[in-house]
């Protein structure tokens, strides 16, 4: 295997340089046909926020070096040369193999468990395929590794359950609730991360979304953005009556809603659920509103406690998900061994058994009357058991060799020593 990845990560590049070296579609697919057909080899090249790297394969012969690579990081992306170098990591073959199969299977990334990656390396293999730039090391390398990121996620719990604040605080709503098309959001505000939890909240279908802000402006836009109805922030007692859901973020100084303001509200609403989402800061909310009966109020603490909890269970499936990647690894070089030394084992076997045709025919010819047909099938016989003895070392050790990534030069040996072509 003559295998090669080069690049850096947010393990220990700063996000400003990963930046710098990022390729989008149309830089990615000139670049892996330039280093294609400068360095004659197989390559393909994943680019996400996290990391930069270059995945490149030659049966035979020398792959570019870490300083060529950071020349030609240079060379796209005007960085120097000797800013990139320092933050390159360089892995050969089954070091090479079993990083491809960490980062897909999630667990070389920032949040462990995360199902985006699989989709990007998915799509950087199809970008070299349909530019011609994998060969068969590459095309059967990024298969197994889906292969394995498909055993992952079937066969650990390391993908369960959200960890972004917005997909908690909408899975704590959708535990309450069992239906929203009776159901009331009221926003208030139009923060950032508001907007992000809203729109998995729309994805409820509820019957309704009221939006308000201190700005009209804003919440005229927001209302319009997410299908809902501005309400002005004079009419905010009569909304929270009316609301089912309530999640703020409006970064006021202080609370907006205190537990004397909501009580009129509450007043309206009789034994009537209402989940309430405050992940501004400071909290918009009184706490003592949260009485764990009909109203249950989550803030941004709460939500980030529940977040960790989560990634808590992810990390306890790592070890069977490292255990199965380390397994994957395993079948990938022992297949690639085989694949790689049949051709080899056949020639040595062909070589064999056109020698000891050499040998034998005249030996037979030599006998002939002077020992029967099964003396003469057992004195055969004697040679092939000799040949199958005698080919047993170098074949098994080509076996055991390909186990560790090492067989190239035991392949090359095993040609000059029996001059096989």
């Amino acid at each position: 295997m003559n295998l090669l990845t080069l690049g850096l990560s947010f393990h220990a590049s700063a996000v400003d340089l990963r930046e710098k070296l990022a390729f989008d579609a149309a830089k990615r697919d000139w670049a892996v046909a330039e280093l294609a057909a400068r360095y004659g080899c197989e390559t393909a090249i994943l680019s996400t926020c996290n990391r930069v790297e270059l995945y490149l394969a030659k049966p035979d012969g020398d792959l570019p070096t870490r300083g060529l690579i950071a020349e030609f990081m240079e060379e796209c992306h005007g960085v120097p040369a000797k800013q990139v170098d320092p933050h390159l990591v360089e892995r050969h073959n089954d070091e090479a193999v079993r990083h491809l199969f960490r980062v897909t299977s999630s667990l070389d990334s920032l949040i462990v468990g995360e199902g985006q990656i699989a989709g990007q390396v998915k799509e950087a293999f199809d970008a070299g395929l349909r530019c011609g730039t994998t060969g068969p090391l590459l095309n059967s390398l990024f298969q197994s590794a889906q292969r394995a990121a498909k055993r992952v996620r079937t066969e650990t719990g390391i993908s369960h359950g959200h960890v972004s604040v917005s997909s908690v605080a909408v899975d704590y709503v959708k535990q309450v609730f069992d239906h929203f098309d009776d159901k009331t959001i009221l926003i208030i505000g139009a923060g950032k991360m508001g907007r992000l939890t809203l729109k998995h909240l729309r994805e409820l279908h509820p019957k309704q979304i009221l939006v308000t802000n201190r700005s009209p402006e804003k919440a005229a836009a927001l209302a319009d953005e997410c299908g809902g109805r501005a309400v002005l922030w004079e009419q905010l007692d009569a909304a929270l009556a009316q609301a089912d859901v309530i999640l703020s973020t409006t970064g006021a100084p202080e609370p907006v809603v205190t537990e004397k303001r909501y009580a009129k509200a509450r007043a309206k609403r009789p034994h009537r659920t209402t989940v309430i989402l405050d992940i501004a800061v400071p909290r918009d909310f009184d706490p003592g509103i949260h009485d764990g009966e009909t109203v249950f109020l989550f803030n941004i603490d709460d939500l980030k406690n529940i977040r960790e909890q989560t990634l808590a269970r992810r990390r306890s499936h790592v070890d069977k998900a490292e255990a199965l990647i380390e397994e994957e690894r395993r079948k990938f070089v022992e297949d690639h061994g085989r694949r790689k030394n049949g051709q080899l084992i056949a020639k040595l076997t062909e070589e064999f058994d056109r020698q000891m045709a050499e040998i034998v025919a005249p030996l037979a010819e030599k006998f002939k009357g002077k020992l029967t047909e099964d003396e003469l099938k057992y004195l055969v016989g004697g040679f092939r058991l000799y040949k199958n003895r005698l080919l047993h070392g170098p074949i098994s050790a080509l076996s055991e060799s390909a186990k560790d990534g090492g067989h190239a030069g035991l392949s090359e040996a095993l040609k000059k020593l029996f001059r096989l072509e």
